[in-house]
C-alpha cells in the first residue's frame, strides 16, 4: 500500500451513484504530474484488484474471475476525516491514515470480496465480514502485543529496563516479518501481494512521468517509500523509543500492558511523520540509507505482477485520476 498525502480538501464518502461497471482497458496516454501538484496518490491491493486514492476521489478496479472483465467502483471522498482541517495537523494525520484504512481500505476490500464471491453466486454479508475483522483484531493484539510482552518477560525479568524494551521490540519485529513470510506462502495471499506490486509500479511510473501503459509500468519498481509495510516497520522502531521512556517509570504489569495500547496513537502519529519526511527527502544520501530497511521489508508483501494485473492497477489509477480531473474541470 502506498500511503497518500493527507489532505483537508473536499472529503470522502461514497459516490451518490456508486456502480460497478465493465470498462475497456485504458489506452495509456502520458501521465505526467503537474509541477505544482503536491498531492501524492496512494493505493492498496484488494482481492483480485487494486484501489487507488486521489485527493478527492478513489477507484477500485478488479478483474472478474469468470468473465475476466475489469470492473470499477468509483466514489468521491467526503467523510469528515478527509475534509476537517484538524486531520491535516502533524501527528494527527497519522491517526487519519489509520482511520482511512478502517474506512476506505475495508470498504474497498469488502466490495472486491463481494464482487469475486458474486461471480461464483456466493453472497458475503456485512455481519460475517465485521465478525472476521473483529476476530482478526483480537488475534493481532494477542500476537503482536501480548506475546512479545510475555516472551520478553521470560527472557528479561526487569520489565522497567531498556533491555526489556529492546528484546520486546526485536521479538515483535521478528513476529511481524515471520507472519508476513508465512502468509505469503498461501496462493490467495500471494496474488494479493502481486497486486500490491502492481499498485506500487503504477504509482512509481506516474511519479516518474512515464506513460501509463503496461510496458512502461512494467519497468517501475515494486518498492515505494510511502508503503504501508514500510510504515509498519517505522512504527515498530518508534515504539521501542516510546516504550523506553515508559520504562523509566518502572510500570507494573497493568501499566506495562496498558502503555502498549494507549501509546498506539502517539506511535502511529510519530511514525507517519517520520516516513513522510523520508519519502519527501528520499534522494538525500542519509535518508537513502535510512530508507533501505523500509524498502527491504516491502519484499515481504510485494511480488512481481503479471501483465493483466498491471492492466487492472492502471485502470484503477486512471479512473481515480479521471474523477480528479472532472472535479478540477467543474471548478474551473
Amino acid at each position: 500500500m502506498a500511503v497518500p498525502e493527507p489532505t483537508g480538501a473536499d472529503s470522502l464518502t461514497e459516490s451518490p451513484h456508486p456502480a460497478a461497471v465493465a470498462v475497456e482497458l485504458p489506452t495509456g496516454g502520458e501521465a505526467k504530474p503537474k509541477a505544482k501538484e503536491q498531492f501524492f496518490y496512494g493505493g492498496q491491493a484488494v482481492i483480485e484488484g487494486v484501489m487507488m486514492r486521489g485527493k478527492r476521489h478513489y477507484a477500485v478496479a478488479i478483474r472478474l474471475p469468470t468473465t475476466k472483465e475489469i470492473v470499477i467502483d468509483r466514489g468521491e471522498l467526503k467523510a469528515p476525516i478527509y475534509t476537517n482541517p484538524v486531520w491535516k495537523l502533524p501527528f494527527i494525520r497519522g491517526l487519519a491514515l489509520i482511520g482511512e484504512q478502517l474506512h476506505l481500505g475495508m470498504k474497498s476490500l469488502i466490495w472486491s470480496a463481494n464482487m469475486n464471491a458474486g461471480a461464483h453466486d456466493v453472497q458475503i454479508g456485512k455481519r460475517e465480514i465485521t465478525g472476521s475483522v473483529a476476530v482478526a483484531g483480537v488475534f493481532a493484539l494477542a500476537l503482536f502485543i501480548g506475546l512479545p510482552l510475555l516472551l520478553a518477560s521470560v527472557a528479561i525479568h526487569r520489565s522497567g529496563s531498556f533491555a526489556f524494551v529492546l528484546v520486546e521490540g526485536v521479538i515483535r519485529v521478528a513476529l511481524v516479518l515471520g507472519y508476513l513470510a508465512a502468509i505469503s506462502l498461501l496462493p490467495d495471499v500471494r496474488r494479493v501481494f502481486m497486486y500490491h506490486g502492481a499498485e506500487h509500479k503504477t504509482i512509481n511510473a506516474f511519479e516518474s512521468g512515464w506513460t501509463l501503459d503496461v510496458p512502461s509500468v512494467r519497468r517501475a519498481s515494486t518498492l515505494h517509500p510511502r508503503c504501508g509495510t514500510g510504515f509498519l516497520l517505522v512504527v515498530l522502531v518508534v515504539s521501542v523509543v516510546v516504550f523506553s521512556v515508559v520504562a523509566l517509570f518502572h510500570p507494573n504489569l497493568f501499566w506495562l500492558v496498558a502503555s502498549r495500547v494507549l501509546a498506539i496513537p502517539l506511535i502511529a502519529g510519530a511514525g507517519f511523520e517520520l516516513i513522510r519526511f523520508m519519502a519527501r527527502h528520499r534522494y538525500n544520501p542519509v535518508v537513502k540509507i535510512a530508507l533501505l530497511p523500509v524498502l527491504g521489508t516491502q519484499k515481504f508483501t510485494t511480488r512481481q505482477p503479471s501483465d493483466d494485473m498491471l492492466e487492472v492497477a492502471i485502470c484503477a489509477f486512471n479512473s481515480a485520476r479521471q474523477g480528479e480531473e472532472e472535479t478540477a474541470g467543474a471548478a474551473a
